[in-house]
């Protein structure tokens, strides 16, 4: 068996000097939201109004009132220099990084030029053996045309949490656009571990806290990809999906998501449990903001 996860490392690699503190000024003090790359700043400023360097942080000055319409407007621009790629049109919230207090929302491809925290969900569909233990997993493959990770392997449901929902409402809503699993289906769903991803990535810089669920599911049921982000669905023996996502074949976040579903059902040797669990631990998180 593989002596490594790569995952856990690649959650992990940032080089701390390229980027600076992004700070949004909210009445006497500036409140941590997220960080900007150095090799930005040139494309920022154009707005010397709103954006100061100083201090070595780029701090956001307009009034609270008008932020939202700043993002708007500066996003808008980013991405027509192609600073800002595969656009959504999906709402993300802005949140100070010491309260979890909102103070703005914008486009979510926008997060990770302002390395903002973001928040993700997914689901381990599995599917338990005689002995009531999980023994089969149900892996997706993401579409080839997807903007992130085309082709990867991927957790059965998972996506991006909106402004206005909990992790808990965002499973339930990718149940169905991606495995096509109704509410009633995904009543036994219960909650893993939380864990932060904190990494450079080719769009910027990913700040992502991820929750995670765990759903057993009928051996007779196959899951029907509703959204078309799915290429297909594999109901893998446990061990080869652990393997395939010990060996980098899954995307980074959906390997972190296997990896503490074999650790909290106990599906790894003694050894490597304690080995994994150990290199683990720096990435879980307590409780979300969102949960509260």
């Amino acid at each position: 068996m593989s002596t490594d996860w790569p995952a856990i490392a690649a959650a992990q690699a940032r080089d701390a000097a390229a980027r600076l503190p992004f700070l949004i000024a909210d009445g006497a003090q500036a409140r941590p939201a997220g960080s900007v790359a150095r090799a930005h700043l040139g494309a920022l400023a154009r707005w010397p109004q709103a954006l100061q360097l100083a201090g070595g942080a780029v701090t956001l000055t307009v009034p609270a009132a008008e932020r939202t319409d700043f993002f708007a407007l500066a996003n808008r621009r980013l991405r027509q220099q192609g600073l800002i790629v595969a656009w959504r049109d999906e709402t993300y919230p802005v949140l100070a990084q010491d309260s979890g207090e909102l103070l703005a929302t914008f486009e979510r491809a926008a997060s990770r030029f302002w390395g903002t925290t973001t928040f993700g969900a997914h689901c381990n569909g599995y599917v338990a053996g005689a002995d009531g233990r999980p023994s089969h997993l149900w892996i997706a493959r993401r579409s080839y045309t997807k903007a992130t990770d085309p082709g990867l392997l991927d957790n059965l449901v998972g996506g991006g949490v909106p402004h206005g929902q909990t992790p808990a409402e965002c499973v339930l809503r990718e149940g169905w656009e991606e495995a096509g699993l109704t509410p009633a289906q995904m009543q036994g769903l219960r909650p893993g571990r939380r864990f932060r991803v904190a990494r450079d990535i080719a769009e910027g810089f990913q700040l992502e806290e991820v929750s995670v669920y765990d759903l057993a599911l009928t051996p007779g049921l196959r899951p029907v990809n509703q959204d078309g982000e799915v290429h297909s669905v594999a109901l893998l023996p446990m061990a080869e999906a652990i393997e395939r996502a010990a060996a980098g074949e899954m995307t980074v976040d959906a390997a972190l998501v296997t990896l503490d579903f074999a650790l909290r059902h106990h599906l790894l040797p003694a050894d490597r449990h304690v080995r994994l669990q150990t290199l683990a631990a720096p990435l879980w998180l307590g409780p979300s903001w969102l949960d509260r």
